[in-house]
């Protein structure tokens, strides 16, 4: 074989990199996307349906599956695949969701047999599409009702091979019978679902009276996993005129008196099982729930269950009542009511919602008339054709036998009886057994009822008000057919009792102990006293706090950060001497340099807090102002930054105090000079006069705390003052 040449290196010539602004190329490639994923994928349109759900049930339509036979839920997926090609897994997951078994809908599209998990489980998986069959359930006759007269637009599916509606012709507003949840980008979609009758009663009334208030019909929404909704009707009404708002949702449970248990029956649609197990075990183990000695799902085939065994004695409605207020037993549902409207996103209220259902509703009824009118007109024109051969039977077969050619007939036809060609060409087209005077007679007798059936139509579209009425009509028949009652019941605001922490918390007396390595252990005063060890504590560490109080106090810890960290003494689990206890900066979730370094147990946040500064300056701030109405576990800004910290001092009432300088000299004065702020964050006043050396203070305490005997000898009267130095016998201070 001849030797191949040695190909020479070719010079890779590259293209200019042309510049182009951020905001062009945002534009140009995100923008699309953007549009792309609210338009075609993640926003409900008014038939209540997204894109991939009506792609999913319109192909399950064109199967036969409406009113037919189960198929393997593979085999659907397959097909729509036609229509959807965004993979297999996701249509599944779209058809799962539709399904009865699944309980996410409050009226489910699908007809299922198999596993489909539970919408009240994350951890309960559906079956593969290839063990499940589905089919369409019965109100899915109403979303595809006259979808072939041309009640609504078709469009090319992605190929152009098959069309595909673009809504669904739905016969009651679906957009709130069943809940729709979606997440576009910058904008999000969250509709709870509402009681089908509710639902049709309400429209109804708004076709007679636009201005009637629809509350009362439909109170409240309704879900398929029941529960309960706090109601109430000033926020339910900011949610049906904006489209906006939450409200909270509590589940339903009932005492087994026999077991000593509580059985959660139905929880809230925002909630699962787990999430609601998984929050009472942490709470067990954090001993926060002491009523509790275990939590397990017993969910079967029966239905669902959460039984919660009780301790003796524990009270199960003031349990639940802790329950609702700690655990998502007690849920929020978000409304945001974003839907499609001619490829627009709006958020609407119920009422425009239902007004633009309406719009939508009167032209499929409109169109759909329109399409019978030009059916039947057609029909009667034939008819009117046939007619005219009644009088001359045999005129029409001597016409059609002595004509000899064939394309002729129908021109012969024309010329003998006066018709146009339409009408010839089904008179040609009848089978020659059919050319009796019975047949010709049994068709006429349709003209009469063509023509009042077609002026029925024209009568029916002629107005609004006719077409209207017409819905209405649909709508109390669907109601009736397949209206069920309310699952989820209404409480009442003002008659729900909440539940109050401070009076269910177990009081007694215990001391508090907090050491330099910031460890600190809540010991009970029985236990206190019945015990003869010794504080267990690490090595180099001491007790540098320790405080008799009672288990509904509160802890406040400054750090030198000029945080302040609150902590409820009964959050502090019990105790023993011989602990180590828990580590404080791990409880309070402290940055890597941040330190306490002084601590407060209060029981009514009464005294002062006092603050000594580097730059001689003191200031005094009420302790209530620490107080705060919800349970904040951290506060910034609780002490000026101004200049470096010195000293904290918690003052029950006014106290002589002194304060002691860097070379050994001190002052003494009543706290009562400094004045009061109302600002945590205050410098306060100069206490300390100021010197060319820059003296600072570098420890402050208390006057009868100081060791001095006669410590009255250093007192002042106004402030600023002069630090004095230490008397002979009172040098051994400067050792301390």
């Amino acid at each position: 074989m001849a030797r191949r040449k040695k190909e020479e290196p070719q010079e890779i010539i590259s293209a200019p990199i042309a510049e182009q602004a951020i905001t062009d190329t945002l534009e140009m490639n995100y923008m699309p996307y953007a549009m792309s994923v609210i338009i075609s994928r993640a926003i409900p349109e008014i038939d209540g349906l997204k894109p991939a759900h009506r792609k999913l049930l319109y192909t399950m339509y064109k199967m036969g599956l409406l009113g037919g036979k189960f198929t393997k839920s593979a085999n659907v997926v397959g097909s729509t695949m036609k229509l959807n090609p965004h993979g297999d897994g996701a249509i599944y997951e779209t058809l799962v969701r539709l399904t009865r078994g699944n309980e996410t809908l409050l009226h489910p599209l699908i007809e299922s047999q198999g596993n489909f998990g539970k919408a009240y489980s994350r951890d309960m998986a559906y079956a593969a599409s290839r063990y499940t069959e589905v089919r369409l359930e019965p109100i899915c006759e109403e979303l595809f009702a006259d979808i072939n007269k041309n009640t609504v637009k078709f469009v090319d599916n992605y190929d152009g091979e098959i069309k595909e509606p673009s809504l669904l012709p739905a016969a009651y507003p679906s957009i709130l019978v069943n809940p729709n949840q979606g997440i576009a980008v910058g904008m999000a979609s969250n509709i709870c679902s509402f009681n089908l009758s509710e639902v049709c009663e309400a429209t109804i009334a708004y076709m007679k009276d636009p201005n009637v208030d629809i509350l009362p019909i439909m109170p409240a929404p309704d879900f398929s996993l029941g529960a309960s909704i706090i109601y109430d009707e000033a926020e339910m009404r900011r949610i049906y005129e904006t489209g906006r708002g939450s409200f909270k949702m509590r589940a339903k449970y009932q005492y087994d008196k026999k077991n000593n248990c509580i059985e959660i029956l139905e929880i809230p649609y925002s909630t699962t099982s787990e999430q609601i197990i998984g929050k009472i075990m942490e709470l067990l183990k954090a001993n926060k729930l002491r009523e509790i000695s275990d939590a397990r799902d017993e969910t079967d085939i029966d239905g669902f269950k959460i039984a919660i065994d009780l301790k003796r004695g524990v009270n199960p409605d003031d349990l639940m009542l802790k329950l609702y207020k700690l655990t998502s037993l007690e849920d929020s549902f978000g409304c945001n009511f974003n839907i499609l409207i001619d490829s627009v996103p709006h958020v609407m209220g119920v009422k425009r919602i239902i007004d633009e259902w309406v719009k939508f509703r009167i032209t499929c009824v409109r169109n759909g008339a329109k399409f019978d009118i030009e059916q039947k007109s057609k029909r009667l024109h034939l008819l009117m054709g046939l007619k005219k051969i009644l009088l001359d039977i045999d005129k029409a077969i001597s016409i059609i036998r002595h004509t000899e050619i064939d394309s002729e007939v129908v021109p012969n036809l024309m010329a003998g009886f006066g018709i146009d060609r339409l009408q010839a060409e089904y008179i040609a087209e009848i089978r020659l057994r059919n050319l009796n005077k019975e047949y010709i007679l049994k068709n006429i007798d349709n003209i009469d009822k063509l023509t009042q059936e077609i002026a029925e139509l024209n009568k029916l579209i002629s107005s609004d008000r006719t077409v209207k009425a017409h819905i209405a009509k649909q709508l109390k028949n669907i109601a009736k057919k397949y209206g069920q009652d309310r699952r989820t019941q209404l409480i009442d605001v003002s008659s729900l009792e909440q539940y109050k922490e401070e009076e269910h918390v177990e009081d007694y007396a215990c001391t508090i102990f907090f050491t330099c390595g910031q460890y600190i252990k809540k010991v009970p005063a029985n236990s206190l006293r019945s015990t003869t060890s010794e504080h267990k504590l690490r090595e180099d560490d001491e007790i540098i706090l320790t405080a008799e109080t009672t288990n509904k106090s509160e802890l406040l810890f400054f750090s030198n950060q000029c945080n302040v960290y609150k902590l409820r003494t009964q959050d502090i689990p019990d105790g023993k001497v011989s602990q180590l206890g828990e580590y404080v900066p791990g409880i309070l979730g402290l940055e890597n340099d941040e330190k306490i370094v002084y601590t407060v147990v209060t029981k009514d946040y009464s005294g002062n807090m006092l603050y000594t500064f580097e730059n001689g300056k003191m200031a005094k701030v009420e302790l209530s102002n620490y107080r705060t109405k919800t349970n904040r576990k951290k506060l910034i800004s609780a002490y000026s930054d101004k200049s470096p910290i010195v000293s904290i001092l918690y003052l029950e009432t006014d106290r002589d105090v002194v304060v002691i300088t860097e070379n050994n000299k001190i002052i003494c004065l009543n706290t009562s000079l400094v004045p009061l702020k109302s600002t945590k964050s205050t410098q306060g006043v100069q206490v300390l006069r100021q010197t060319k050396s820059g003296i600072k203070p570098s420890r402050v305490t208390a006057a009868d705390e100081s060791e001095i005997d006669d410590v009255k000898r250093y007192n002042v009267r106004t402030i600023p003052a002069a630090a004095k130095a230490l008397k002979g016998e009172d040098m051994q201070l400067s050792l301390l």
